[in-house]
């Protein structure tokens, strides 16, 4: 009989300091949002797919020298380029990544010299379709100048 009396006893103390961990998590504020409603503050340092970075003239840095493809150890980087008439420099014509095979490792922006990529601050990349993370950089860049 008295086992029964003691389980009893030590149960009764357990469910108090369950209740008292909850009483005392009660009027905190929650932690979780409302998410298509509310969204995450990004932080300065965030890692999203890699993006163009633009001159003066609203044109890209890349001078198509192809580092950040040889760099790229998923191979997720192709570029293209080519010498107009008259031109010193190649001019970009195709820079393509595919982002299903990122591993967002940042070889590619450390890699360039030139100040021509950098990583993008969009964090909510959601879809059902392959083909929408097979991003053309170079049209994005157009976009944004726009």
């Amino acid at each position: 009989m008295g086992g029964y009396f003691s389980e009893l006893y030590s149960g009764a103390i357990s469910l108090l300091e369950g209740m008292w961990v909850t009483v005392k998590e009660f009027p905190k504020q929650p932690v979780t949002l409302s998410y298509p409603h509310e969204t995450v503050k990004m932080y300065r340092r965030f890692r999203g797919h890699i993006e163009l970075i633009a001159n003066d003239e609203g044109k890209p840095n890349c001078i198509v020298c192809g580092m950040c493809e040889r760099a790229c150890p998923s191979g997720c980087i192709s570029l293209a380029g080519e010498k107009p008439e008259g031109s010193k420099k190649k001019v970009l014509t195709k820079y393509i990544l595919d982002f299903t095979k990122c591993s967002l490792c940042g070889s590619c922006v450390e890699s360039c010299n030139f100040k021509a990529l950098q990583f993008s601050n969009e964090y909510n990349l959601a879809s059902t379709r392959k083909e929408d993370f097979i991003m053309d950089l170079l049209k994005r860049l157009e976009e944004q100048q726009k």
